[in-house]
């Protein structure tokens, strides 16, 4: 049976393996190779020539827009269909970019080498810069108003695209955006652009500019609405606003009120805003407080070394509400080698006036060679802070004590004295622009002890720091200080009122207070003191912007007349790091005088 099937079964297998063969198509020819010349990829050149651009601009301008460069940048590979296309899209888009610089008659073509056509060149004529012929500035709503035309007058002087001046559109966005800035913050919120229109005229090369300002209604103060206040009073709070419900709303306000609850040190966060979007029944504005509290106490504990008086100890104690009573207390004890110190200020919470009032007592004691001195200090004064200005006032009384061998030597001093400072900078923390200064004048009557007499004194101080940018990159500061005790010379003054120079804001290079006349090869406080220092610095890198290098030069000196006076110099260079709560500084610095080099660390700017 097997044998039967076997020859059919092999007929039919090879019948059916014929018939699949017979009807496959024919094998197709290779393609024909494709137009290389419209498909290959293409390595182009671009040479981009403008006339009369000197300063190389729009040169600038057109390399890091025009999408004909930005693909030369990346060394794309093209299609010649593709770099046709973007040839020919180019002077349009040269012409479109130009315009934004204030040419708005350029010309432009793209020219192909004969030699070889992906090698461009692009030959742009700018034509004439249009500038601003009639500015035809407006106000409507709130502004509109009579009441309104102090603020009106001012934001119309403070147009910055004003006639004459190239028109560009970097230019006219930012005057739009810096003259409804000051509208809202001058006391209008939700000022608005209503119309703004800049129509060419291609005849004059002129632009005309049409503004219309809608201002909304002027704002007003309303009532405080205080979130997060859990010991502290509310009273502490709004004594601190400086303005009343119903008083005209401007930015600066807000401001100096957030800055005034910060500088209490009851908060560790505060935030002060008006709240446009209510409005009361009076027409007022609510002004949000929003305050995370401080901790109730807070110590500080603190163990380093000192060159001056070796290892010390100390810890600090800061209570914001003392006996339930609307004070700060803060005591500190210290403990050194040669310097031990106790000191306990209290202070009031800012009265009605914006006013502080303070108590401080201070003790310390210290031991130089065979010489023991001991200094008693009150003092009772009335402070107040604003962001810009501080006033001190206060009456202080000094008793100082020195003991040398079985000889004892005592001085009292009482005195009343003012402080103003001062302060127009950019940044109060990291400034580079601006300057501040303080100013104090005493006058008081002191008690000698020993062979010295008791008589009438007067002390004057003053410090100037300045900050200028200094080109691109560089930034110069200065600091200046002039002292004088203006005193006869047989009456005795105590140590604390005399002046010593050297240190990290001084004199760098020497040591602290190490500079001032000698008195039995000791170095005592002088009647006289001068300082003054000179710095540039710079970024070290444009990638590293708060890492500076600076050079810096300082002199001066502390003396008991200014006809012994002498000032030394002291020169080096450092590192500063612009950190979030001030520079920190490390200098290295060489005292001329002496040929000896001394390493300086300090955090922060002061007076």
């Amino acid at each position: 049976m097997t044998r039967c099937f076997a020859l059919p079964g092999a007929v039919l297998l090879a019948l059916l393996l014929c018939g699949c063969a017979a009807s496959l198509p024919p094998a197709a020819p290779p393609a024909p190779p494709a137009d290389t010349r419209a498909e290959a990829a293409a390595v182009y050149s671009l040479d981009i020539r403008v006339d009369g651009d000197r300063s190389g601009e729009l040169r600038a301008l057109l390399m890091q827009h025009l999408d004909l460069a930005r693909y030369r940048a990346s060394e794309a590979a093209l299609s010649r269909v593709e770099l046709a296309r973007l040839a020919a899209a180019a002077p349009a888009q040269a012409q479109a970019l130009l315009e934004t610089e204030g040419y708005f008659s350029a010309q432009a073509s793209v020219e192909r080498d004969p030699a070889d056509e992906a090698r461009l060149r692009l030959l742009v004529t700018p034509g004439p810069v249009v500038r601003v012929g009639k500015v035809d500035l407006s106000f409507s709503e709130g502004l509109a108003e009579d009441e309104a035309r102090p603020l009106r007058e001012a934001l119309t002087k403070s147009w910055s695209l004003g006639e004459g001046m190239p028109f560009t559109q970097p230019h006219w966005a930012a005057a739009k955006s810096d003259l409804l800035l000051r509208a809202r913050t001058g006391g209008f919120p939700l000022a608005r652009w209503q119309e703004t229109a800049a129509r060419i005229d291609p005849d004059t090369q002129t632009a005309t500019l049409q503004l219309v300002l809608a201002s909304g209604h002027q704002a007003r103060f309303g009532v405080l609405r205080i979130e997060g206040l859990q010991r502290q009073r509310r009273e502490t709070v709004e004594r601190l606003a400086g303005f009343s419900p119903g008083d005209a709303y401007t930015e600066q306000h807000l401001a100096e009120f957030q800055e005034r609850l910060a500088k209490t040190q009851l908060f560790d966060a505060v935030r002060v805003q008006l709240l446009t979007d209510t409005r009361d029944a009076d027409g007022t504005h609510p002004v949000q407080v929003s305050v995370t509290e401080s901790p109730l106490q807070q110590a500080t504990v603190a163990v380093g070394y000192h060159s001056n008086n070796g290892q010390s100890f100390s810890i600090e104690h800061l209570h914001r509400r003392p006996f339930e009573l609307p004070l700060r207390a803060r005591s500190k004890l210290q403990l050194s080698r040669n310097l031990n110190s106790a000191e306990l200020e209290l202070s009031s919470h800012p009265q009605t006036d914006l006013h502080r009032n303070l108590a401080s007592l201070q003790v310390d004691q210290s031991r130089s060679a065979d010489t023991v001195a001991t200094n008693l200090g009150l003092r009772l004064g009335r402070l107040y802070e604003a962001p810009q200005d501080e006033r001190l006032s206060y009456v202080e009384l000094l008793r100082a004590r020195e003991t040398t061998g079985s000889e004892v030597n005592t001085n009292l001093a009482l005195s009343v004295n003012q402080q103003w400072i001062r302060r127009r900078l950019d940044s109060s923390l990291l400034p580079t622009d601006g300057y501040q200064s303080l100013a104090l004048i005493g006058l008081g009557y002191a008690r000698g002890g020993g062979s010295e007499d008791s008589g009438p004194f007067a002390r004057l101080q003053l410090k100037l720091g300045a900050y200028r940018p200094l080109g691109a990159h560089w930034y110069g500061s200065a600091r200046a200080e002039v002292d004088q005790v203006v005193v006869h010379d047989n009456v005795g003054v105590p140590e604390k009122l005399l002046f010593l120079a050297g240190g990290d804001d001084s004199v760098r290079g020497y040591r602290f207070r190490s500079l001032g006349p000698q008195r039995n090869g000791l170095t005592v406080g002088g009647r006289v003191l001068a300082v003054g220092s000179l710095e540039v610095a710079r970024p070290f890198t444009l990638s590293l912007p708060s890492l500076w290098g600076a050079l810096f030069v300082d002199a001066g000196n502390a003396a008991s007349s200014w006809a012994d006076y002498h000032a030394v110099v002291g020169v080096g260079a450092g590192v500063r790091w612009r950190s979030p709560v001030g520079p920190l500084r490390v200098d290295l610095a060489r005292a001329m005088d002496t040929g000896k080099w001394r390493l300086h660390f300090s955090v922060g700017i002061t007076l």
